[in-house]
């Protein structure tokens, strides 16, 4: 159903789709969100393929393009002198980040005028909690409704999907763009996936796909109906989780937007199968422990001064250590190499460690962090490198096309064989 055709009643929307039992949770993505902005505010630029990314003659990378753009083949993290070649004709922009996030602060807060039930995963998308009885009696759909209203009303346009969980959201977001709203009623979430390609769930990127093709597994009603034991090589400890998202199963949990004020610290820490002695192994590991905490850090907007590493021997004993740093960071190529730093302090080559933690603490609460493609440095004291930038482009295909399609060298020795835990 799309946005255009809005429905103000509630009744009409209870009508439509029957009464809604059980979890209601939507996911938020704003349609090409930064060209979007782009053309709001430059009225000459509607209906013209717009590109917000890097110079195409300096290695650039296309962040957003326009709907405009997308019909000659453009999309984001594309190589920029690619997307050029494919439309010559485009406008170009570096971006206007301030400008991005107070659009995207606006719709944040349409969603917590709703619901205090919000997650934002990106800057320009959120899953948020309507169940009902939660916090409201009226309808999911009509809330749905009501939300793409008004953030049309903004001059930009979102696509929500609305299911049970957060699988079902983010698929269904993604059935009818621009401005859908694609509800997948109670009950109705494995028929809704059992058609669907094993890529269309976030988590299964190219390896795991043809992983699993090489097993017979296709579709997601397949990976649903197969045993476990033969998903256990293909998602180690996490194939049981994987199984039931397949299904339609997964219960998900959506955060009130109070608690992300609560966080104190964000970190990740991984427990191998087998215990790492090599120094490039373990150095292997805590920069991949890196990559996710830089990812978390910047979905949520934090950057912080100090930099904890932790290790677990397997004789029981275990070490801390913490440095801060002269400037708050959310970029991995920064604190990375200060733990690695830390790591000759309480580690030598040969002792067995089965266990290590990396976490950023005390953060800066006052200035916010700058989270686009482009800036290298940020004038509110928030430190970051020329990579950084890799990063962040990485993310954004990862979110859209799976995290297998993309990964550096290390990924590959540990993903399968280690219980982790994130912790924000």
């Amino acid at each position: 159903m799309k946005g255009e055709h809005t429905y103000d009643s509630d009744t009409f929307a209870s009508s439509l789709f029957g009464a809604w039992t059980g979890p209601a949770i939507g996911l938020l993505d704003l349609d090409a969100f930064f060209a979007s902005v782009e053309q709001l505010d430059h009225p000459e630029w509607r209906g013209k393929p717009v590109i917000v990314g890097g110079d195409p003659d300096e290695r650039g990378v296309v962040s957003t393009a326009s709907y405009e753009a997308r019909r000659f083949g453009v999309h984001s993290a594309m190589p920029s002198a690619q997307a050029k070649r494919l439309c010559p004709q485009a406008i170009w922009t570096h971006g206007h980040f301030d400008r991005y996030r107070e659009m995207s602060a606006q719709v944040m807060a349409i969603l917590a005028d709703e619901t205090p039930y919000v997650d934002r995963v990106s800057i320009d998308e959120a899953f948020f909690d309507i169940s009902p009885g939660r916090y409201s009696s009226e309808s999911p759909v009509a809330i749905c409704q009501r939300i793409a209203h008004r953030v049309s009303e903004l001059g930009v346009t979102c696509s929500i999907g609305l299911g049970r969980n957060k699988t079902v959201a983010k698929i269904a977001s993604e059935r009818d763009k621009p401005r859908g709203l694609t509800v997948i009623v109670p009950g109705t979430e494995a028929g809704f996936l059992a058609p669907l390609p094993v890529r269309a769930m976030s988590g299964i990127g190219k390896a795991a796909e043809a992983a699993l093709v090489a097993r017979g597994i296709h579709t997601l009603g397949q990976l649903a109906a197969v045993d476990l034991e033969l998903l256990r090589p293909v998602f180690g400890v996490n194939a049981d989780m994987m199984r039931q998202r397949a299904a339609g199963a997964e219960v998900s949990e959506v955060t009130p937007i109070d608690a992300v004020d609560e966080v104190k610290s964000v970190s990740n820490e991984r427990t191998f199968g087998t215990d790492l002695t090599d120094r490039a192994d373990v150095e292997a590991a805590i920069a991949l422990l890196g990559e996710s905490v830089g990812r978390r850090l910047r979905r949520r907007g934090l950057a912080g001064r100090t930099v904890t590493l932790k290790l677990k021997f397997t004789y029981g004993k275990g070490r801390t250590i913490q440095r801060k740093l002269p400037h708050p960071t959310d970029d991995e190529n920064i604190f990375v190499p200060v733990a690695i730093e830390l790591l000759g302090s309480v580690w030598a080559p040969g002792m067995h460690i089965r266990l290590a933690g990396l976490g950023i603490s005390d953060f800066d609460m006052t200035g916010g962090v700058q989270t686009d493609l482009f800036c290298e440095v940020d004038d509110r004291g928030v430190q970051t490198s020329e990579r950084r930038e890799l990063s962040v482009a990485v993310e954004r295909v990862r979110e859209r096309f799976g995290r297998g399609v993309v990964n550096f060298g290390r990924a590959s020795r540990f993903d399968s064989d280690v219980v982790r835990r994130d912790k924000a």
